[in-house]
């Protein structure tokens, strides 16, 4: 198509498949090197990351407390759907295809700060190297299909064994002890037995035997166990389980500095031990961000338990 338009220098332009091609290839190359060593330079990074990505909302979490939850799955699945419920509490019909949402969520919870990001991932991936990406930074997973489709089932099998491989070759390079909280969600159990291609029996063996891994049917449109659905979730990522929507006060940005450790502003919510608020500027960190966050991880984890047996002592 773009084979027939001439840019100013009388060339053919290249099309838009070929530029994405190449960028994808480009892309690849870093990933596939991110775990090669790098200079010690790096190690700072994660906290850099955590301080640009939060400066819109100039909070401060502690890196510790900073979390990505991935949301992953075929298209037509329901993912967006399931995270609007769990941000805003909302459903939409009209269906939007996503290319790749970002939401951050902040909590302050008995006077802790934490920061949820959420990675509403592409059903069609066309860019493998960045769900690859999506996979080495997430924290906790969400793999979506719909009951009444069995090549979305199919696709979820083949991404839980992904980010098995995915994590297990960063546990090797980082001697990580950290489990791999994951939900497997079977959505629109609100079509009824008649529409149902996956059993329930056959998706619960993708979770048995892993302490650490979940199976819940919902009904984002009726909101039927998207709560009870978190609540586990969290749970097993050992996060505090008033990060579940049903758990927490919500509260709008205008009411932002509540956030803030100042008297006046926790009296606006003293009966309150839990609160939570949407930021509504968040923007993705760079691919350069997640894969410095990345190559830190691996050179800082030896270091960090050096000095947790310091402590210890």
């Amino acid at each position: 198509m773009g084979s027939g338009i001439l840019a100013e220098n009388g060339r053919p332009d290249r099309s838009h498949a070929e530029e994405a091609k190449a960028a994808s290839k480009r892309l690849q190359g870093r990933v596939q090197g991110l775990l090669t060593p790098a200079p010690r330079s790096v190690l700072q990074s994660r906290a850099m990351m955590k301080t640009l990505s939060s400066g819109n909302c100039t909070l401060s979490v502690p890196a510790k407390n900073s979390y990505r939850m991935v949301v992953l799955g075929a298209s037509r699945v329901g993912k967006s759907s399931i995270v609007s419920r769990f941000l805003n509490g909302r459903f939409d019909d009209q269906y939007t295809p996503t290319i790749e949402d970002f939401h951050r969520k902040v909590y302050n919870i008995r006077g802790d700060m934490y920061q949820l990001d959420i990675l509403d991932t592409s059903g069609n991936h066309p860019f493998p190297a960045m769900r690859r990406l999506s996979i080495l930074t997430g924290d906790v997973f969400i793999l979506v299909f719909s009951l009444d489709n069995r090549e979305s089932f199919d696709e979820v099998k083949r991404l839980q064994k992904q980010i098995l491989e995915v994590k297990s070759c960063l546990k090797n390079k980082t001697k990580e002890a950290a489990e791999l909280p994951m939900v497997i969600c079977g959505n629109k159990n609100d079509h009824g037995e008649l529409c149902r291609q996956v059993p329930a029996t056959e998706a619960e063996l993708l979770v048995s035997g892993d302490e650490n891994c979940a199976y819940f049917e919902v009904s984002a449109k009726k909101n039927t166990n998207v709560d009870e659905m978190f609540y586990v979730l969290f749970s097993m990522a050992k996060l505090p389980h008033e990060m579940s929507p049903a758990l927490h006060r919500k509260i709008s940005v205008q009411y932002g500095d509540a956030f803030h450790p100042r008297p006046f502003c926790m009296r606006r919510v003293k009966d309150m031990d839990a609160y939570g608020m949407v930021s509504p500027f968040a923007r993705r960190p760079s691919v350069n961000s997640d894969l410095k966050y990345i190559k830190a991880k691996v050179l800082r984890e030896g270091q960090a338990r050096e000095r947790d047996k310091c402590t210890i002592q």
